[in-house]
């Protein structure tokens, strides 16, 4: 009979500090963030750098053996391309056919009809639509689309980047059909001990709970490159 000795994850490797350990478990994190945005190299390459940095990481900073170390990285590429790739390729064929059909147009010019106080098109925009996106594909596709219509509206590029990323914070716990909750629960479940449907499930239910006051915050955050008084005006509608 074949055994198997499981993994236990030490969680301060580094000198006995969780908070060392947590900043070198951000290596793989920020040779990404420095490759992609200070040296400007394809994303393909800083992705790659990025899990061999990972990867050495977990050999010799956790002790990870080489057997568990290579499933954990295949095992996270074929997570990547399932559910994760096919959710966002799905979504782009989908945009892909709106627009070329003229019903993104359409959808475009609905919600701009709506009001012409910038303060609600952001709302709108940029929080209503943007998490019904969140929902449906997630994985950056809700802040490229909506920041796309507020700069059609008249909106700076950038501060329209800034509203699109602030209003998609409250929805992204239950983006991609809730990929980060279903994630969490299937890593935290084994590590409890406990059923990782039920774990899902209670984590589900507490980011619920957790959502409607944070939501508040993004809403009016949107609001303030208006003018605090205009932001608590526009409070009621959020």
């Amino acid at each position: 009979m074949d055994v198997f000795l499981a993994f236990h994850q030490t969680y301060q490797p580094v000198l006995g500090s969780i908070l060392l350990s947590a900043l070198v478990a951000g290596l793989p994190l920020y040779v990404l963030f420095v490759m992609l945005a200070i040296l400007r190299l394809p994303a393909w390459i800083c992705a790659l750098a990025a899990l061999l940095t990972a990867a050495v990481l977990g050999l010799l900073v956790w002790g990870m053996p080489f057997g568990v170390t290579l499933g954990a990285t295949t095992e996270g590429m074929a997570f990547g391309l399932w559910p994760i790739s096919w959710i966002v390729l799905n979504a782009i064929v989908f945009h892909n056919l709106t627009v070329a059909s003229g019903d993104f147009d359409v959808i475009k010019r609905s919600l701009t009809r709506l009001t012409t106080d910038r303060r609600l098109q952001t709302l709108l925009i940029a929080f209503s639509f943007g998490a019904l996106l969140e929902g449906i594909a997630g994985f950056g596709a809700p802040v490229a689309i909506t920041a796309s219509i507020l700069a059609s509206l008249g909106f700076e590029p950038v501060t329209a980047a800034v509203l699109a990323l602030l209003a998609n914070t409250a929805p992204v716990a239950f983006g991609s059909i809730g990929i980060p909750v279903v994630t969490l629960g299937g890593l935290v479940g084994p590590i409890l001990h406990k059923d990782v449907t039920q774990t899902t499930l209670a984590l589900s239910a507490m980011v619920g709970r957790q959502l409607p006051p944070s939501s508040s915050r993004p809403t009016s955050s949107s609001s303030w490159p208006a003018g605090a008084r205009c932001a608590r005006s526009c409070r009621p509608c959020s």
